[in-house]
């Protein structure tokens, strides 16, 4: 997915590139980063993130997804739902797998 993602050139920072993973950080720390780099969450941790927006809203942004084992159809799916938003700073949006 995350390929794909910047193949339709989108700037991406894994946890891993950025040095977080396999710390046990939590999520609110993940969001904390993510807004002092002024980066987009993109997170299948829905219900804490969606959690999280509730309760701290100034952010730059968080996107939850369902999980799917087609990670080019998902990142399209990620793109289309960015693509032509002005802002998505402080919005949640959720992209799910097509039922």
């Amino acid at each position: 997915m995350v390929e794909r993602l910047r193949e339709l050139g989108h700037d991406v920072l894994t946890t891993e590139e950025a040095g977080l993973s396999d710390q046990e950080i939590s999520d609110e720390e993940v969001l904390r980063f993510a807004t002092s780099e002024n980066r987009t969450v993109l997170s299948l941790n829905r219900r804490h993130f969606i959690t999280l927006h509730r309760h701290q809203p100034n952010h730059a942004g968080i996107i939850v997804c369902t999980f799917d084992r087609n990670f080019a159809a998902q990142a399209e799916r990620i793109h289309e739902a960015i693509s032509g938003r002005e802002r998505i700073a402080g919005a949640l949006l959720r992209v799910n797998r097509p039922g």
